[in-house]
């Protein structure tokens, strides 16, 4: 049980890994070709996971199923349009994230299809579907929960820039109170609802267009 927890983890390490570095890389992309140089002078405009993971949050991620990475910072003073631009940073995280598990269903569906699958050993194989499931799984999850429009995700940004300005202290007020919203909703049965269950649809959806 114990040996088959830690290769769980090492399985999943690789797909949590890619899923940030790939998300934050996506913020700090986007924000740089809108104007803003901050990401870029902060080092966060790179694939390199080392700035953009949080270890706590890595480590929370990998033991709990839930976690965080550095948050990119942006100035929206650099937009020429701030609430779009802003809409268009937050959305590019999610959207990287859903991209992520299209690409590693391509690359399960040529693998299993191709004459290398005959060059490996079963354990081997295994492994490899293992950890390229994975990296669909947790890319569908951080898609999923990161367009939650709870405070501080990414839903919420977006959320925050599309409704009108005089409900700015409304906003304002959950900011505030952000730690509390998230842990409660994480550990209700409000996330299972919200991004278990559509999760599986998209995952399942993934597989039957690749027919994997």
């Amino acid at each position: 049980m114990f040996n088959r927890s830690i290769l769980d983890i090492l399985i999943g390490i690789p797909g949590i890994v890619i899923g940030l570095a790939f998300h934050e890389f996506a913020h700090a992309f986007t924000a740089d070709r809108l104007g803003d140089p901050t990401p870029r002078y902060q080092g966060r405009l790179t694939l390199s996971p080392l700035p953009h993971i949080d270890p706590i949050g890595f480590i929370m991620i990998l033991l709990l199923g839930f976690g965080w990475a550095k948050p990119v910072q942006i100035n929206t003073r650099y937009f020429k349009k701030p609430r779009r631009d802003e809409i268009l940073v937050s959305l590019a995280g999610p959207v990287t994230n859903l991209l992520i598990a299209i690409v590693f269903a391509t690359i399960i569906r040529l693998l299993f299809t191709s004459t290398l699958l005959f060059s490996m050993n079963v354990r081997t194989l295994s492994i490899l579907y293992s950890m390229f499931d994975y990296v669909i799984r947790i890319n569908i999850v951080l898609f999923l929960f990161n367009l939650m429009p709870l405070p501080p995700l990414d839903g919420f940004h977006v959320l925050s820039n599309i409704i009108p300005l005089r409900y700015y202290r409304f906003t304002y007020t959950l900011q505030k109170y952000s730690t509390i919203i998230l842990i409660l909703f994480i550990v209700t049965n409000i996330s299972s609802y919200l991004i278990g269950r559509p999760a599986g649809l998209i995952y399942n959806t993934i597989l039957r267009i690749f027919g994997i």
